[in-house]
């Protein structure tokens, strides 16, 4: 009886520490579950920090891909032992699997820092590590809204890239105060001086208080924080601390323990925990549970007021009721009209998606799972859409727009191991623009433009007038010994050149115009190749523009395949059909019957191919006798053949889906 007793007591033990362990405490959640326990570092005293906005400083860290950013970051943290020294490791802060693979950050991170300061004053640094990639520039644009400063980190070696300006015009248009960092200085080819003079004349940004140092060696650390309480300005909240609480949601996510966790920032007043808060835009109320600071651990605190940034956790269960850009007050504060929708923060600009695609689960058992999972990862990542579609080869799905093909990338990658999914994704395409109008038209002769983001929803052309694509303005940064190479790809990917400037003697900007079609393909691949590596891009969407386009269809086995459908200009229907058709004929498996392929635009085919069947010798067993025998059995196998290929079904794979958009190797 005692040997029972003392069991279920150990029992009870474990229990509770697996709920406490889930409550959220030394753990960083994403996705609802714990990817990793971080220890944070003891508290200081209770003097050492006292409210005073004075003494906040927020900022982001903004650069090119692989140019320190979360290096730069975990040197920050180590510093000013923000985190024990054994929960240190390489890329802190991304703690995504997809994120370490593949070296690069995907989400923003934010994270609390206490940094005392050579002047002997304590600071509260509030951190956001953001993406460098083109295709997440949405999260860099939230980010920024959110802070007063930003560091921009540039690669000594490297110099200033694509995405460094794009970002550093971002930062500039929310007003942000920017310190330039020059990063690996420890490397060989380390030109540290010219690198700030490139920024003063490509960029225009004053560097005199520029910071160098090695993220890698922590050469620099503690000048660049002593630059940050230097330079960066505080919040601008004196008085506000009075207002009524409005708090701005810049980043959520879903655990399945405490329901959606919403990272916010305190615009004005305050917020504790067990108040009722609104969120404006939803119109819900809910009661605060708990309430507190990413250090990076998330850590609870009594209250958090005007300028510092946070989480709440309110037992919200419905994702949609708390929404990235949405307003938070207290309830009591709208009620009594202390507070109307006339207050709600102007919050983010929404994100364009350029990229769409269908989302199918392999097996149709599992849509209701993947409309959970959209749903959830939806709620993480604010920068792509999904609404419901039906297609006759692959069943009920989802189309899903992103912001470009790495953004797409990763979202399949995210859906497929965090919720344990099986995906089939239909070929890429942009948002096509469509006009009609006039007397031929069957409406009245009434003007009407339409998007079509699927070749399928394309009409015929006889109700239509013209069609229209997306443009951008690609600038390309690489040096100078490969501009003919580069200035040969534009020319074939339908670019028209506007300018070319000369950075420094070795480097070389230039700027194109081009369909949008054609960069999301596989311009990025072909751009590294032809340089070695050295190149790097950034673009924006300019508008739409009329072309010769047309829908071109493929044709598996006499079926048409809508999933492999296209929109392609008109004159290069015949190559882009031709290398879809090879393609498919490597991808596709062989048969017991022979498998034709065609590309067709209307009814007319412009390309084929042939999987030729799979040879069975009938023969092997006649080892003699008459010929008619052997006719018989040959015959006999011709009939099954034609019968197979009228009833047999073609199975598809998932890489031959994403053959379209490989067309232009």
């Amino acid at each position: 009886m005692t040997r029972q007793i003392f069991t279920v007591l150990v029992q009870l033990l474990a229990l509770s520490q697996v709920i406490g362990f889930h409550s959220g405490h030394g753990s960083l959640w994403r996705g609802g579950r714990s990817l990793r326990t971080l220890h944070a570092a003891p508290p200081k005293s209770s003097g050492a920090w006292s409210y005073d906005p004075e003494k906040i400083r927020n900022f982001c860290i903004i650069a090119h891909i692989d140019h320190g950013k979360s290096t730069l970051a975990d040197r920050l943290l180590e510093n000013t032992k923000t985190v024990q020294s054994r929960d240190m490791q390489e890329q802190l802060l991304d703690n995504l699997d997809v994120e370490r693979e593949r070296g690069i950050t995907v989400k923003l991170q934010a994270a609390r820092i206490m940094y005392t300061a050579k002047d002997g004053e304590t600071y509260q640094l509030n951190l956001i590590d953001t993406p460098g990639h083109v295709d997440f520039g949405y999260e860099v644009s939230r980010s920024l809204a959110a802070c007063e400063g930003a560091l921009l980190v540039v690669d000594a070696a490297q110099g200033v890239e694509a995405q460094t300006m794009a970002n550093v015009y971002l930062a500039l248009d929310n007003d942000l105060e920017i310190l330039p960092v020059i990063n690996k200085i420890d490397l060989p080819a380390a030109d540290p001086e010219a690198v700030v003079m490139e920024i003063e004349n490509t960029i225009g940004l004053d560097c005199e208080e520029r910071v160098l140092c090695s993220a890698k060696t922590g050469v620099g650390i503690t000048d660049i924080l002593e630059q940050v309480v230097k330079t960066l300005p505080p919040p601008s909240v004196r008085g506000e601390e009075s207002k009524p609480f409005r708090g701005l949601i810049f980043d959520s996510y879903y655990d399945s323990f405490r329901g959606v966790v919403v990272f916010f920032r305190v615009i004005d007043g305050s917020v504790k925990k067990g108040e009722k808060i609104r969120f404006m835009a939803s119109g819900r109320d809910y009661e605060v549970i708990d309430v507190g600071t990413m250090s990076p651990a998330q850590t609870s605190v009594e209250e958090l007021k005007a300028g510092e940034v946070g989480y709440i956790v309110a037992g919200i269960r419905e994702l949609d009721h708390a929404q990235v850009g949405d307003t938070m007050c207290r309830t009591q504060d709208w009620n009594k009209n202390a507070l109307t929708m006339e207050n709600q923060l102007a919050g983010y600009a929404p994100a364009r998606q350029m990229v769409f695609c269908g989302l199918y689960p392999s097996e149709s058992d599992d849509y209701a799972k993947l409309r959970d999972a959209i749903t959830k990862l939806k709620l993480n990542d604010a920068a792509f859409s999904y609404f419901p579609e039906t297609s006759t080869a692959m069943g009920f799905g989802f189309r899903c727009g992103f912001l470009g093909l790495l953004h797409m990338d990763i979202v399949q990658q995210r859906l497929e191991r965090e919720y344990d999914i099986d995906l089939v994704v239909t070929a890429p395409s942009v948002v096509y623009k469509i006009t009609s109008g006039g007397e031929d038209y069957p409406r009245n002769g009434e003007f009407r433009e339409e998007y079509i983001d699927t070749p399928a929803k394309m009409p015929d052309p006889n109700f239509y007038d013209e069609i229209l694509e997306p443009y951008v303005r690609l600038e390309i940064i690489t040096p100078t010994e490969y501009t003919g190479p580069l200035m040969e790809l534009g020319q074939s990917r339908r670019g028209i050149f506007i300018e070319m400037k000369y950075l420094t003697p070795t480097r070389t900007q230039l700027v194109y115009e081009l369909p949008l079609a054609e960069v999301i393909t596989d311009f990025f691949d072909s751009l590294k190749s032809r340089t070695k590596g050295y190149a790097s891009m950034g673009f924006q969407e300019i508008g739409y523009r009329a072309d010769k386009l047309c829908r071109l269809d493929i044709r598996i086995n006499g079926e048409d395949a809508p999933p492999l459908s296209s929109i392609v200009h008109r004159d290069r229907a015949h190559d882009t059909g031709k290398v879809i058709c090879n393609k498919l004929k490597e991808l596709i498996p062989r048969q017991q019957f022979k498998v034709p392929i065609q590309a067709m635009v209307g009814a007319k085919p412009v390309a084929s191919a042939q999987i030729s069947a799979v040879s069975k010798d009938v023969l092997a067993k006649c080892y003699g006798g008459d010929i008619t025998r052997k006719k018989k059995l040959l015959q006999k196998q011709a009939k099954g053949k034609k019968r197979m290929k009228a009833l047999g079904k073609v199975n598809v794979p998932q890489e031959a889906f994403m053959a379209v958009i490989k067309v232009n190797d």
